[in-house]
């Protein structure tokens, strides 16, 4: 299955091997419908699930967006973990628990960020909640690329 997906995804390379490496472009891929299955499902989870109301869970209110992200993020946190171990950086010499280890403490690190972006664009500049995450996902993009390709899926320099 995982090579049948590589294929398919490798079959779209050829017009940006110029541009950019086959494990960037990868990446963008992977990356770029994980984080359109998360914009949706944000979308979703703060327009109809929670219908643009504050989520009250007893001990906590939240706003929202702020319940909206965590909604998406139980479903892409798991998804990009496997796309980027199985798919993009499948050559690292790490092993999985150390590479899910790292791989949270980088997503935890994305999700604050994610969070005080979101609520920055909301609160103080009155940005629509939906374009305000798109924003954020978008500064967040780089960072989230370089960490994992250099921290947590980590291969080794060759010696010559």
């Amino acid at each position: 299955m995982r090579e049948k997906i590589i294929s398919f995804i490798d079959f779209f390379y050829p017009p940006f091997k110029k541009i950019m490496p086959e494990q960037t472009f990868r990446y963008a891929v992977c990356g770029g419908s994980n984080m359109l299955l998360d914009i949706f499902l944000f979308y979703i989870s703060f327009n109809f699930i929670l219908q643009k109301h504050d989520l009250n869970l007893g001990f906590l209110v939240l706003k929202p967006y702020n319940a909206a992200l965590g909604m998406a993020f139980c479903i892409t946190f798991p998804l990009g973990f496997l796309l980027n171990k199985y798919l993009v950086f499948s050559g690292s010499y790490l092993r999985g628990y150390t590479q899910l280890f790292r791989y949270v403490l980088i997503v935890i690190i994305n999700l604050f960020l994610n969070y005080v972006l979101l609520n920055i664009m909301v609160q103080y500049f009155h940005f629509y909640p939906t374009i305000s995450k798109i924003f954020a996902t978008v500064i967040i993009v780089t960072f989230s690329f370089l960490s994992q390709k250099h921290f947590t899926f980590r291969v080794k320099k060759q010696s010559y």
